[in-house]
């Protein structure tokens, strides 16, 4: 019977398999017989041999589906938020080539009015400078003209000055003229 169990499919008889840990080398005494314990027998106990009836448990049963469903409504959710991300991250990248490329159009428009403004005062701004050369010329010769004016009129007012101090003193002197001619 012993060498039956040894089979490679492990069976006891009757077809059950061996429990886990179990191998055909060993006896259910505990200890292995191999080739030297050939004609050694052990004793084996009979309620050994009959097939465990191994129940599974209902509400473990309810857990590992409700814990399956779980994990399926999570693995769910994460797939649609590894979607999101990802149309996110398409949509961030559209963003930035819209934004590059209207920073680019901005700044080309934006030079080209900024260009259409220069040129178009630049024209007024060449006029007043030709404007202010003129009057400055016109300034320096007025200058000049003015101080040409104040020194022939401090000239005028030294002669008028002159002429009054002259014809004041003519006068005391014609006064003591005729103040000596009536005497």
């Amino acid at each position: 019977m012993l060498e039956w169990a040894r089979h490679q499919q492990r069976l006891f008889p009757g077809g059950q398999r061996l429990p886990a840990g179990l191998d055909a080398n060993m006896s259910l005494a505990g200890g292995y017989g191999g080739a030297g314990n050939v004609g050694n027998l052990t004793a084996v106990q009979v309620n050994l041999l009959r097939p465990l009836k191994l129940e599974v448990d209902p509400n473990i049963q309810a857990v590992h589906h409700r814990d399956k469903e779980q994990i399926k409504t999570l693995s769910d959710k994460f797939a649609s938020f590894m979607d999101k991300v990802r149309s996110r991250e398409q949509q961030n990248k559209i963003l930035e080539t819209q934004w590059s490329l209207l920073q680019q159009t901005t700044r080309s428009t934006m030079d080209n009015v900024f260009e259409s403004y220069i040129n178009k005062f630049q024209r007024p701004l060449d006029t007043l400078a030709q404007v202010k050369l003129r009057l400055e010329a016109e300034f320096g010769s007025m200058q000049g003209l003015v101080e040409d004016l104040k020194s022939k009129s401090e000239d005028e007012i030294s002669k008028r000055t002159e002429m009054a101090m002259n014809l004041f003193s003519s006068r005391r002197m014609w006064m003591a003229l005729a103040s000596l001619l009536s005497d």
